[in-house]
């Protein structure tokens, strides 16, 4: 699961220029030095990875602790319906629910300081705005934390989102230096791959949790190896 995050990052990606693409694009980078310029992107990106590593330890932590209760199996299904349901349901369904209302002080918070680190040029500020970038709002990151979620332990959680966070790199960082790269009809094609590579990703969440006995696709829990395992003798 952990190279769907990978593949998750690349394609989502492209989503990512388009919300995250004016902060790219607004990046103070040294125009004149390249090696500081390669230092300040390569800082902006660790700032991110680091973000999105926090996020999957905390929700690895939530997966963790259902995994302990025994409903691991459970939440991989569940995980893999809400992934599938997201994508096939309208758009304007979730415009009803503003899920990120709760949250819009502290996101304000986190667009003023991105604002005021923008102004910047030190090594540490081009940090602080990938950091700050990773917390804002974005479709894309909410599907990788419910991978986080099933994947029912801290360490894979935040592996998981530092895979997809690694994903999104090449993109972003082409983004940095060419700008606006990308022509419309690309862009659409690859918004119409993202869902298609969402509800697959979601059906193999389900095939997990249903311990088909498929390797590596739907293996047998550990539960009922270690029973077979018992009557055997």
């Amino acid at each position: 699961m952990l190279l769907s995050a990978l593949i998750f990052g690349l394609l989502g990606s492209f989503h990512c220029v388009g919300m995250c693409g004016p902060i790219a694009f607004m990046l103070p980078v040294n125009r004149t030095n390249s090696v500081k310029k390669v230092l300040q992107v390569s800082m902006y990106h660790l700032g991110r990875l680091v973000t999105y590593s926090l996020i999957g330890l905390v929700f690895g932590l939530l997966g963790k602790s259902l995994y302990i209760f025994g409903f691991q199996q459970q939440l991989s299904i569940l995980i893999g319906i809400l992934m599938i349901v997201a994508v096939l349901l309208p758009y304007k369904t979730f415009g009803k629910y503003n899920f990120s209302k709760p949250l819009f002080k502290i996101i304000s918070k986190v667009k003023s300081s991105l604002g005021n680190a923008l102004k910047k040029k030190t090594a540490d500020a081009f940090f602080t705005i990938g950091f700050l970038n990773g917390f804002l709002p974005c479709g894309l990151v909410y599907m990788a934390v419910f991978g986080a979620i099933a994947s029912g332990n801290a360490l894979q959680g935040s592996l998981y989102m530092f895979l997809f966070g690694i994903g999104t790199i090449p993109l972003m960082t082409t983004a940095i230096y060419l700008g606006k790269f990308l022509n419309a009809s690309i862009k659409q094609r690859i918004q119409k791959a993202i869902p298609v590579f969402v509800v697959i990703i979601g059906v193999l969440f389900i095939l997990r949790g249903l311990g088909l006995g498929i390797p590596y696709i739907s293996p047998t829990p550990v539960i009922d190896v270690v029973n077979s395992t018992i009557e055997c003798h």
